[in-house]
């Protein structure tokens, strides 16, 4: 009898205090979280202009050192530099194939891409239609197959998907021909929101911002370089976190760039090249890759998050830096180019909001 009066009186306990929860608008699944992992450029190797560029033993290993942890994530996303292709295709114009950076992976490396748990991938980029319409479709029918959703072209702009009852909205940009245009805001408004209104947590990417170990800090104006515009991602990011976006990934200028958070939401600027064999310049900060694993509210707000810190050496393929290089150099970044941001980059790879006031 005792008991079951204890047990009585718990119940209503709990029941009052969801009740006093529930009057200041905060649900009791509100304290549920899922955790999305984003990593920047990906190009796992290409069989352009020949096999040579490809990495040994077909690529099974090249993520290997670092899958472990992008399958502990709920959803996963890359950037995804290149094409799928073993065909082909229409190869962009280039005046000497040696020195040619047209990019496509044969068919069987979407393995590589499934085993490592890659739920959502960009093609907005400017290898994207390095083998035109071929390139582009095999890519898109290859990722249907496989399961893997993906974004960023002006015939697939957004994307939805759900995963453990969570749905899920997705949209990239660039500021190269045949994808979603980096400088449109007026349609990239309107996307988001309509993106905003029918998902849970809306995951918005970027291919932007000059390139190069040159240009690793945040200007907040507009980018040129090589006299095309990149856009201005600071003002872009908050521009889609305006319209809905709920997280925000960078990618493009092959090097890593600062952190930040913006009514709640969180901003990488650049997440550099992540895994990128052959044809790229990985020396210096350009072969740093952080992976950013962020823990959010069932709504898209940020709670806390860690940076694994990464690193490319040869030839590339990511694996842990235990000297943590890339860490520190995010730390200094956002020392430097943000020091009014809400998100604290702690020297054990902790992301945290903090209150400035």
């Amino acid at each position: 009898m005792k008991r079951n009066i204890l047990f009585s009186a718990f119940i209503l306990s709990t029941i009052a205090q969801a009740q006093v929860l529930d009057s200041v608008g905060i649900q009791l699944d509100s304290y549920e979280t899922v955790t999305v992992i984003g990593v920047g450029d990906i190009m796992l190797g290409t069989n352009f202009p020949n096999a040579s560029y490809l990495p040994p033993n077909q690529g099974k290993n090249i993520l290997s050192g670092v899958d472990s942890i992008l399958r502990q994530a709920d959803i996963t996303f890359g950037n995804l530099e290149g094409v799928i292709l073993s065909g082909e295709g229409e190869v962009k114009n280039c005046r000497d194939p040696k020195f040619c950076y047209a990019f496509k992976m044969p068919d069987s490396y979407i393995d590589h891409f499934v085993h490592a748990g890659f739920d959502v991938l960009s093609l907005a980029n400017n290898h994207s239609n390095d083998f035109g319409t071929p390139g582009k479709r095999n890519t898109q029918r290859i990722l249907n197959e496989s399961g893997i959703a993906f974004a960023g072209l002006i015939e697939c702009p957004t994307t939805t998907f759900k995963k453990d009852g969570t749905t899920y909205g997705f949209m990239a940009f660039s500021p190269n021909r045949g994808t979603v245009r980096i400088n449109n805001y007026e349609y990239a408004r309107r996307q988001i929101a309509r993106l905003d209104s029918a998902c849970d947590i809306v995951i918005v990417s970027f291919h932007g911002g000059a390139e190069g170990a040159a240009n690793t800090h945040l200007t907040k104006k507009t980018e040129i370089y090589l006299g095309e515009n990149r856009g201005n991602p600071y003002e872009f990011a908050r521009m889609a976190i305006d319209a809905g976006a709920d997280v925000i990934f960078g990618h493009g200028p092959h090097i890593t760039r600062a952190m930040d958070l913006y009514k709640g939401r969180f901003i990488a600027y650049s997440l550099g090249n992540f895994a990128t064999y052959a044809r790229f310049n990985l020396s210096g900060a350009n072969g740093l890759c952080p992976i950013v694993e962020l823990n959010l509210a069932k709504d898209g707000k940020f709670t806390s998050g860690k940076i694994h810190s990464c690193k490319q050496q040869g030839e590339g393929g990511p694996i842990i830096d235990p000297n943590k290089e890339v860490l520190r150099e995010i730390i200094a970044l956002n020392q430097i180019d943000l020091p009014e941001s809400n998100l604290k980059v702690g020297k054990d790879g902790s992301l945290v909001f903090f209150d400035l006031d």
